[in-house]
C-alpha cells in the first residue's frame, strides 16, 4: 500500500507526458492590443481569432451554470495532473450520463483542488479537494434541496470523495471532511474509478461508508496498480475503453 502514491505519480505523469508530446501551446493575445491590419499580416491570425473567440465563449455562462438549481448535479474530482475542470474521465462520465437522464437538467461542478502528482503532496491535495467538495455539496443541500447529486472522482479524485463519504481512519496524512448525515439524502449516487483507497485501506468505498456505501459503485480495472495489486499501468487509464465509465453512468442513472 505504501507504494501506491509513487505508482500514481509514475502512471499519470507518463500518461499525460505522452498526450502532450508534439503539442505547442500558443499564448492568447488581447485583440484590443492588435490592429486589424496587423492581425491580417500575422501567419497565426486564425489562432488569434480562435483564441479571442474562446475567451468570449468562456465568459458566457453555460446553460448548466446559469440554472441555479438543476434537477441533477455531478460533483466530480479530477485525477492527478488533469487540468482544472472535471478531467478526462469526469467528462466521459458526464457525457455518458447525460443521455440517460431524459429531459432532466444536468449541472456539473468541478472540485477545485490542486490535483498534484507530487508524492509528498498527494495527501494535502486530496484533503484540500475534500474540503472544497464538502463545502459545495453542503451549499447545494441548503440552497437547492431538490437537486439530486452524483459524487464522483478518478484516481486521486476518488480519494477526495472517500474523504467526504467514508467512515473510519483515513490513510496517514489525509484529513477527512465528513458531512452531516442529512446530506446523504440529497446524494443519489457515488461513482469512483481507480480508487487508491481500495488498495491502501484494503476495502472499496462500498464497504467502508455506512451512509453512502449502498449508493456507491467503486470500479477498479483488472491489473490497475493504483486500486489493486496488479502491475498493468495501462489499466489505470483504460476506464473508458473497458466500459466501466458507461457502467457507472448506468448505475447512477438508475438511482436518479
Amino acid at each position: 500500500g505504501s507504494s501506491a502514491p509513487f505508482l500514481l505519480s509514475q502512471v499519470l505523469h507518463a500518461h499525460y507526458s505522452r498526450l502532450l508530446v508534439g503539442r505547442r501551446l500558443l499564448p492568447c493575445v488581447r485583440m484590443s492590443d492588435v490592429s486589424a491590419r496587423q492581425i491580417a499580416r500575422l501567419p497565426g491570425a486564425a489562432v488569434l481569432i480562435a483564441c479571442a473567440m474562446s475567451i468570449v465563449a468562456a465568459s458566457i455562462p453555460s446553460p448548466a451554470a446559469a440554472a441555479p438549481c438543476p434537477n441533477i448535479e455531478v460533483v466530480f474530482a479530477r485525477g492527478s495532473d488533469d487540468p482544472p475542470g472535471v478531467g478526462v474521465f469526469g467528462q466521459a462520465f458526464v457525457d455518458a450520463l447525460r443521455p440517460k437522464v431524459g429531459g432532466k437538467s444536468l449541472g456539473v461542478y468541478a472540485v477545485n483542488y490542486p490535483a498534484t502528482n507530487k508524492i509528498n503532496e498527494l495527501a494535502s491535495s486530496a484533503s484540500a479537494g475534500a474540503k472544497d467538495a464538502r463545502a459545495h455539496v453542503e451549499y447545494m443541500t441548503a440552497n437547492c434541496p431538490d437537486t439530486r447529486m452524483v459524487l464522483g472522482g478518478y484516481s486521486l479524485g476518488a480519494a477526495v470523495i472517500d474523504l467526504i463519504t467514508a467512515a473510519g481512519v483515513p490513510p496517514a496524512g489525509d484529513i477527512p471532511a465528513p458531512m452531516p448525515p442529512g446530506v446523504a439524502d440529497h446524494v443519489a449516487a457515488v461513482v469512483v474509478f481507480g480508487n487508491p483507497w481500495d488498495r491502501s485501506q484494503g476495502a472499496p468505498l462500498t464497504a467502508i461508508s455506512p451512509l453512502y456505501g449502498a449508493k456507491t459503485i467503486d470500479l477498479c480495472n483488472p491489473g490497475d496498480p493504483i486500486c489493486s495489486d496488479g502491475q498493468d499501468s495501462a489499466a489505470h487509464i483504460g476506464y473508458v475503453q473497458s466500459g466501466m465509465v458507461n457502467q457507472a453512468a448506468i448505475f447512477a442513472a438508475g438511482r436518479l
